[in-house]
């Protein structure tokens, strides 16, 4: 083999050539894709209260103007308010792993009245917030900003 040949071989040197594949972490948030506003049914309530291990009891509202309205639930002692429980304390953080999985789970039936839920993935690095025009919501990075 002359000189010219084996510098024109390829080399097969195994052990130098690495290709490794980032894996990128996804974060589910859980948003309302309709105006209206965020909100999850009664069912979906309980069940998310089920799965955090909350003991609760279920308090039939006294006014319903629509068959959709919001029973209240309670828990600690009877006959005072701050016993009872409020859907948005569990919702406020959207990306919870026991909300996500309830809506994942229950789909259109997680739906509270005026919402329309829609889970939305994006890279676990990313500093989020969650953009709302009346009820309409996307999620949104954070950046920064003066005025």
């Amino acid at each position: 083999m002359t000189q010219i040949a084996a510098l024109l071989r390829p080399r097969m040197i195994s052990s130098e050539v690495t290709t490794t594949k980032k894996e990128v972490r996804m974060t589910k948030i859980a948003i309302n894709r309709c105006f209206g506003g965020f909100g999850i049914s009664n069912p979906a309530f309980e069940k998310l209260l089920e799965r955090k291990g909350i003991a609760y009891e279920k308090v039939d509202a006294k006014f319903k103007f629509r068959t959709d309205a919001f029973d209240y639930y309670k828990t600690g002692m009877v006959d005072q308010d701050d016993g009872y429980l409020s859907e948005h304390d569990f919702c406020s953080d959207r990306s919870d792993p026991d909300l996500i999985a309830v809506i994942e789970e229950m789909g259109k039936e997680s739906w509270g009245w005026a919402a329309e839920i829609a889970i939305v993935e994006i890279p676990d690095d990313v500093k989020w917030h969650i953009h709302e025009y009346d009820g309409l919501e996307h999620v949104a990075e954070n950046h920064r900003t003066w005025s």
